[in-house]
């Protein structure tokens, strides 16, 4: 994240904030490879194949939207709005773009506010598989590498957000689902344009007329949801669906199993390894299904509703590209524990590629569960942006691993994560992104970092104030590394800063070491978002818990109130109680038993 990250002076948080290496134009050429070109003609055909599906099963689907305007403040409006929409797109932060963008979009003049809401998301859906297909068509021109990286990130991110958008617009109804979905519509954008801040040239040009005002169409459906849904609860919190029937959390609720795992699946993470029956077996030495990981992904077939299980037996795995991506559902993977099934790769910005493209491992499909495994990114603090393990999939777990890096260690991009029993290592921002995610009875260890250096836990990137997402780290440690603590008087640790404007974390009954700066939080760039953000404390201890020196910004607070400090729970953050169960991981549904 940063370009260095080393502390509160480098430039602001408003892009992605990759390194400058001397590689940033398309001058340095790499003809894409024969695969490449092919999954992108597919690409091709299949955004053929859904427009024509799409006018048929919709009216709003019949043409294409003219360009608006992306200087909100200086775009007129064009025509007369309705009732109707003057009203819903009053509640949007980009009210001009909504009401130009209503108006030319069929069907929407004539539609009530309740139709709107459903129309906004159409219309949206409609500009991203445009721009995903308009995108697709320049994938042979020749690009460097950092080009390269930065151009097929937005293709897999573009193609994310179109399968999101779809769900969204059928699945109208589940309010905390949709709201999950446009926000990581919203998230995937934002990581796409991030990428395209570190290079220039022909095609950063033509990329750039292709995302105009996706961010915002994304931010206005989000706006226009939540309102519909109702919002009554304080600034800060995820807003929750009042026809949403609140979980009750029983006594014994840390002993159950979330709801969104079977039975089965719950079974399955309690069982010793040895004990279960695989799908499929990972063996270096040959004695197994497939003798690498990305074997064993390929081999498993597209949008499975049925649980796949992937045994990867001990030893050190390193493999180019490693990703459960997102077509690859409801895959388990159980190593034989931390440390002895090791996932490692030592990719870094350094290689001229962007920080999403380093991850050792990658996980996207929907249903994603890890258990007993070690994620490593080897580069080292001096190669600066280094991911051990990237996730972006829904109702994902990640269960008794270790995750071990410096600068960027685990990218909690988007989606509902959780997170239990797990040991993450790491120096700069090292847990970052923007999943709604709880960390719950894990571990996050504090490395000695470069001279000069300053560690950050967290780096929360909520960008818009309807996104439910942010980070929970609730009955944790927070602890130094030995070598840390035998020098943490060099060096200085903190429990997060605001990467985007709406940063949002909070820490809750987790031990605090002394080698937490008494401030307890870092300025991002000056006085960037420290009014925005909503950084949190409830009820923690240890000797680096003392609240008495905090920051005193605006949007720190120390939490008082049960009440909102439950916001931040299992139960009601990532609503896990409806789905964790069926993972087989115990969990903690409240604040306590």
């Amino acid at each position: 994240m940063g370009y260095d990250r080393l502390g509160p002076n480098e430039p602001g948080g408003s892009s992605r904030r990759e390194p400058l290496p001397n590689l940033l134009n398309d001058a340095t050429s790499r003809p894409p490879s024969s695969q490449t070109n092919s999954r992108l003609k597919k690409l091709l055909l299949f955004f053929s194949f859904l427009f024509i599906v799409a006018s048929a099963v919709s009216v709003a689907l019949r043409f294409g939207l003219r360009t608006t305007a992306s200087e909100e403040s200086n775009a007129p409006i064009r025509g007369k709005p309705t009732v109707a929409i003057s009203r819903t797109c009053s509640k949007t932060r980009y009210p001009t773009l909504c009401v130009n963008s209503l108006l030319e979009f069929p069907g929407a003049v004539t539609a009530g506010e309740r139709d709107l809401v459903h129309i906004s998301v159409n219309m949206t859906l409609h500009r991203f598989g445009k721009a995903l297909y308009l995108s697709s068509t320049i994938s042979n021109v020749a690009m460097a590498p950092l080009v390269r990286s930065a151009y097929m990130d937005c293709i897999e991110l573009l193609d994310d957000s179109v399968d999101q958008l779809t769900r969204s617009l059928t699945t109208v109804e589940s309010t905390q689902d949709v709201l999950t979905w446009l926000s990581a519509a919203l998230t995937n954008q934002d990581t796409c344009t991030e990428g395209l801040a570190g290079v220039r040239g022909y095609v950063k040009y033509k990329m750039s007329q292709q995302l105009r005002d996706l961010s915002r169409l994304v931010s206005i459906c989000l706006a226009i949801y939540a309102a519909a849904g109702g919002d009554q609860d304080f600034t800060g919190i995820p807003i929750q669906n009042r026809r949403r029937r609140l979980m009750a959390t029983p006594e014994n609720a840390h002993h159950r199993f979330p709801k969104w795992l079977s039975r089965r699946d719950r079974m399955l993470l309690n069982m010793p390894a040895a004990a279960i029956q695989a799908d499929i077996v990972v063996a270096k030495d040959g004695n197994g299904t497939y003798k690498t990981i990305a074997a064993a992904i390929k081999s498993v077939p597209d949008y499975s509703n049925r649980r796949t299980i992937i045994y990867v037996k001990a030893g050190r795995y390193e493999e180019d590209n490693l990703k459960v991506g997102r077509k690859k559902t409801n895959l388990m993977f159980i190593g034989d524990g931390k440390g002895k099934t090791v996932i490692s790769g030592g990719k870094s910005v350094m290689d001229n590629i962007t920080t999403f493209r380093t991850a050792s491992f990658a996980a996207s499909g929907s249903g994603f569960i890890a258990r007993d495994m070690t994620f490593e990114n080897w580069a080292g603090p001096s190669k600066h942006q280094a991911v051990a393990l990237r996730v972006g999939a829904d109702h994902a777990v990640v269960y008794r691993c270790n995750i071990i890096g410096y600068q960027d260690t685990l990218y909690v991009h988007s989606q509902r994560q959780f997170f239990r029993e797990c040991d993450i290592y790491g120096t700069v921002d090292f847990i970052f992104g923007n999943a709604a995610v709880v960390f719950q009875n894990c571990t996050m260890y504090a490395r000695k970092p470069m001279p000069f250096q300053k560690n950050t836990i967290t780096a929360q990137n909520r960008k818009d104030p309807n996104q439910n997402t942010g980070i929970s780290i609730h009955a944790c440690k927070i602890v130094a590394t030995s070598d840390l603590e035998a020098s943490k008087g060099n060096f200085s640790t903190y429990l997060g800063r605001p990467w985007k404007l709406y940063s949002r974390t909070v820490v809750m009954l987790s031990y605090i070491g002394d080698h937490i700066h008494p401030r307890g939080w870092l300025e991002w760039n000056a006085t960037f978002a420290l009014d925005t953000l909503y950084y949190g404390e409830y009820m923690n201890y240890g000797p680096g818990s003392a609240v008495g020196q905090r920051v005193k910004w605006p949007g720190y607070r120390v939490i008082n109130s049960t009440a909102e400090a439950s916001k931040f729970t299992v139960a009601q953050f990532i609503f896990g109680s409806s789905w964790l169960p069926s993972t087989g991981v115990a969990f903690l549904a409240g604040l306590s038993v």
